[in-house]
């Protein structure tokens, strides 16, 4: 068995959809990326491919190439664990932890973790909290996510 660690961030942006974890969240902002920019589900691809020591997800589906300008985070989250299952691994179990103070995630985690787990096709549990004001998170001015997955041989 092998355990990864996946933590990613982005700013908040006017003009784009707040997407986590594969849904999208009705917010008066999103986030900023090249792709869809889904902090949660790039944190828990990182998590996967380093449990697996495949590096991460820059070196995968890095923000230079235009082919995933804009790309579903949750296909490259797919694309990732085929990968890793290619090695002979297989997702055991991941646990994640999305900061931000607004909105509130909680109407929503149950579809997010519904999203998570079929693409990895293991369970993904979803917890939440706030910067408590402080630092970038508590000022609203981003987002982040943290994610741990345990991987098994196939």
């Amino acid at each position: 068995m092998r355990s990864g660690l996946g933590i990613d961030s982005h700013r908040f942006a006017e003009g784009r959809r707040l997407v986590l974890g594969g849904v999208e969240i009705p917010h008066d902002r999103g986030l900023e990326g090249h792709s869809d920019a889904d902090v949660l589900a790039h944190a828990v691809t990182d998590a996967i491919l380093g449990a697996a020591a495949l590096g991460d997800i820059g070196q995968h589906f890095p923000d230079t190439d235009s082919a995933f300008k804009d790309a579903d985070s949750i296909a490259l989250l797919r694309e990732a664990v085929a990968r890793v299952r290619a090695e002979g691994w297989r997702v055991e179990f991941v646990d994640a932890t999305v900061m931000m103070e607004r909105p509130k995630l909680a109407p929503h985690r149950s579809a997010i973790m519904a999203v998570l787990s079929e693409a990895v096709g293991a369970d993904v549990h979803v917890k939440a909290t706030t910067g408590e004001r402080m630092g970038f998170v508590g000022r609203e001015e981003g987002v982040a996510a943290l994610a741990v997955a345990t991987l098994d041989r196939a």
